[in-house]
């Protein structure tokens, strides 16, 4: 049986992203989406979340490039702080990009249960708005590394959450989506050292996860070819397409992400294989959410 999860990360960034979610949905090419507990467009999203049953939605925790839920002195060890310090404000944010975090992370300056509890703040925000959340992940799919990963599952389990994401690519994924460069080919290689890890911690904490994430390479570059490329070469199993369509407007522009140009190509890539299910090459693959990992099959 091949199983797929295609979910949209970074729910809430925008309007934008909000309605190429909800788009996507009801063209049946989206089963899932993580949702952002505090960014621009958040309680649009958990709107269109309460009023979507049907979409599965999990938490899409920010620890790098993103604001806290709780207050800087709760968490002092995970912020940047440079953050805000121009404007006068005070207001402290997470370190802007992934270089700076790792490094902190590495050396030891970053406390687990500080990690622990901005998690689990951030899932009580959304599943306090009458949200049932499927499963979690990070963003910059920072829980690969096992210091992020421990504290986050164990948050995550204390609220009731049994389901993370694999980020990690597989080999098969990797040589499925040609649009891909080649540094970033390398990177997925080289962190995928990392995978063994990662599965004996899941099941060490008692979460089930797929067998891989998909589109990782060819993120900002996950065009129809490639779309139609890894539909073509899925195996069975459990797998996600991991995506971020939306629609570039002005608040996507000053958002800071690199992914502009490329969410509106990812859109319109998903939208030409509508209705997904009933194209030839999609025959026999069950489209589900995370809510359906645990389900017989």
């Amino acid at each position: 049986m091949r199983r797929l999860i295609l979910n949209a990360d970074d729910f809430g960034l925008t309007a934008g992203v909000n309605q190429a979610v909800a788009e996507l949905h009801r063209a049946a090419v989206l089963t899932s989406a993580t949702l952002m507990a505090r960014a621009k467009a958040t309680e649009e999203a958990i709107e269109i979340a309460l009023a979507t049953p049907s979409l599965g939605v999990g938490c899409h925790v920010v620890l790098v490039d993103g604001a806290p839920v709780l207050q800087a002195q709760e968490i002092p060890t995970l912020l940047d702080l440079e953050t805000g310090q121009e404007a006068g404000q005070g207001t402290r944010r997470f370190q802007p990009t992934l270089g700076p975090f790792l490094r902190r992370l590495i050396a030891g300056r970053m406390d687990s249960a500080e990690l622990e509890a901005e998690t689990a703040a951030q899932i009580d925000l959304l599943q306090s708005r009458g949200l049932t959340l499927t499963h979690i992940d990070t963003h910059k799919h920072i829980h690969m590394f096992p210091a992020v990963l421990r504290p986050v599952l164990r948050a995550a389990r204390r609220a009731g959450i049994r389901a993370v994401r694999n980020p990690f690519e597989p080999a098969w994924s990797l040589r499925a989506t040609p649009p891909a460069s080649a540094i970033r080919r390398m990177q997925v290689r080289l962190l995928r050292r990392l995978e063994r890890t990662f599965r004996r911690i899941v099941a060490e904490e008692g979460f089930t996860t797929t067998d891989g994430a998909l589109g990782v390479s060819a993120t900002g570059a996950l065009d129809s070819k490639a779309v139609s490329s890894i539909l073509y070469s899925i195996p069975p199993g459990n797998w996600e397409l991991v995506l971020h369509p939306g629609y570039n407007d002005a608040d996507l522009a000053v958002a800071g992400t690199r992914l502009l140009a490329s969410r509106e190509v990812e859109l319109q890539a998903l939208l030409s294989w509508q209705p997904l299910a009933s194209r030839p090459e999609a025959q026999g693959i069950q489209l589900i959410s995370f809510a359906g990992l645990g389900a017989d099959v």
